[in-house]
């Protein structure tokens, strides 16, 4: 009960961008048709456009209903990017992809990753959306830039009573705000509609199957969409898999125990040559441990803004996503430590989708307008606390109430149909889980993998979140092999780290 959009630190994985959000109900695109044109908006992390746009690259809308149960009523843009493929062959179809979140723009990291995937764009187009609720497709919204600053800089360390009582009177200003700025589209957000959105998608681009690739939560949206279209279902492949069946304690306590193991492996790699933070594992750790005690007492100055606690422990979860940024976390606490918070900063900001304009991104906004439909749990006071009490066992840095306490006062009814998949009837799907994955922890993946029914799990024994884009030549050669080839992975296939 000590931060009110707490659960976004444990999963949100995605770029940012300055796109404004359009209405829920205006739509200037063709049902059925997706209007192809330039990309004229496309955002890099650090607010940057891309130095040289790829020509080719297309960016478009599709009309889609508001409201599935009235399809003739208001309609939505959802906005999608398309990296034509570049093979000299006719392409093999598309490729539809959802990078995570909930709340990942798909048309900003598309862009972004698209280097990583040029195996693949020589055989296929590669399509990609942002999903309803998030930036240019009818975005949520709760609040300005300075409400945005005061909810995510709230600090997650232990808290006394009184202060328990503010945020929870936080959680209720945020829900207020995004009913107020996005109240006609909450009740239509969710990972059912948006599977009926890509099978929209499936069609408008002329293919018969979807073959897809989903990733952290694009795991859940692929499993809800070969639940609800089995035959349409192409090739698939889910990596970094939720599983959608557990509660909010069970996931809570499931991710805090991951950022742990993934905060420790840090360590260990960090003193093993000479570390900004401490000469060894213990004193490393209680460096830490003193500078988000320190955080919360007297925030850093950095610019015009406090690096509180709370944005400290941000900072370092968000480095913990993948091994290629632990040496910025290395510098990003040891300078903090010596008193420049400019670094740890740079990372909390690159997390929440915070632009150097003070303006944010919906990630952070999105995550528990979709979050919160996608289950009617609503957990109570005593079982909140109880979360909170054993996450804090497992983690002091990491530990939380999870997503429940904002969900709890949450304005849009939640249904838990998006928690049950079973993909029977479906073609073969794979399933890619990391040992070492802080987010999605590896004990998820099969047990995604055998309620989906028709699944095939690999392992990949690598460190962090998403096992696709992390390098691994074992991991893409058995990925991209599936796509391209057809040819499904043996089972108990394992790659080694990257």
């Amino acid at each position: 009960m000590r931060r009110v959009l707490a659960a976004a630190l444990l999963v949100t994985a995605a770029g940012c961008s300055t796109a404004p959000a359009e209405p829920a109900t205006q739509s200037t695109a063709d049902p059925d048709k997706i209007a192809w044109g330039p990309c004229t908006d496309i955002k890099r992390p650090d607010g940057e456009p891309p130095a040289k746009q790829d020509s080719s690259v297309r960016c478009g809308k599709l009309a889609v209903p508001l409201d599935y149960a009235k399809p003739d009523g208001d309609k939505i843009d959802l906005a999608l990017i398309k990296l034509p493929a570049t093979g000299k062959s006719k392409p093999l179809g598309s490729v539809v992809f959802n990078f995570g979140g909930p709340g990942a723009s798909g048309v900003d990291t598309l862009d972004q990753a698209a280097k990583a995937l040029t195996t693949l764009r020589a055989h296929y187009d590669l399509v990609s959306f942002d999903p309803r609720g998030v930036e240019r497709s009818a975005g949520v919204r709760c609040g300005n830039g300075a409400e945005m600053d005061k909810f995510t800089s709230l600090d997650t360390l232990p808290a006394d009573d009184e202060t328990d009582r503010q945020i929870a009177a936080a959680n209720k200003q945020f829900a207020a705000l995004c009913q107020q700025n996005s109240g006609k589209i909450l009740p239509h957000i969710g990972t059912v509609n948006a599977a009926r959105d890509m099978d929209r998608i499936r069609a408008a681009v002329g293919d018969a199957k979807l073959n897809y690739v989903g990733m952290s939560y694009g795991t859940q949206l692929g499993g809800v969409y070969a639940t609800e279209f089995p035959k349409n279902v192409g090739r698939m492949v889910l990596d970094a898999p939720l599983d959608p069946t557990v509660t909010f304690e069970q996931r809570t306590l499931a991710q805090t125990r991951g950022f742990q193991k993934a905060y420790e492996s840090f360590l260990r790699s960090c003193v093993k040559g000479g570390c900004d933070v401490g000469r060894d594992q213990a004193i490393a750790n209680a460096n830490v441990e003193k500078l988000m005690t320190q955080l919360s007492q007297k925030p850093l100055q950095v610019g015009n803004r406090q690096l509180t606690q709370g944005l400290g422990a941000t900072g370092v979860a968000a480095a913990l996503y993948s091994e290629l940024t632990w040496p910025f976390l290395e510098q990003a606490l040891g300078e903090a430590l010596r008193g420049n918070g400019d670094a740890l900063m740079y990372l909390a900001d690159s997390y929440t989708g915070r632009n150097e304009d003070g303006s944010y991104s919906t990630q952070m906004t999105s995550f528990p307008a979709i979050t919160c439909v996608d289950t009617a749990e609503r957990p109570s006071e005593a079982e909140l606390k109880r979360t909170e009490a054993a996450a804090l066992k497992i983690s002091p840095l990491f530990g939380s109430e999870g997503s429940g306490g904002l969900c709890r006062v949450w304005p849009a009814k939640g249904s838990d149909q998006a928690r049950h998949v079973n993909a029977t009837g479906s073609a073969p799907i794979v399933v890619v889980g990391g040992k070492g994955d802080p987010a999605t922890p590896y004990e998820w993946a099969p047990k995604l993998t055998a309620q989906l029914k028709t699944a095939t799990l690999v392992t990949y024994q690598g460190e962090g979140h998403g096992a696709y884009l992390s390098g691994s030549k074992c991991i893409q050669g058995l990925v991209d092999g599936f796509l391209i080839e057809g040819k499904l992975p043996e089972k108990n296939a394992s790659c080694p780290a990257a």
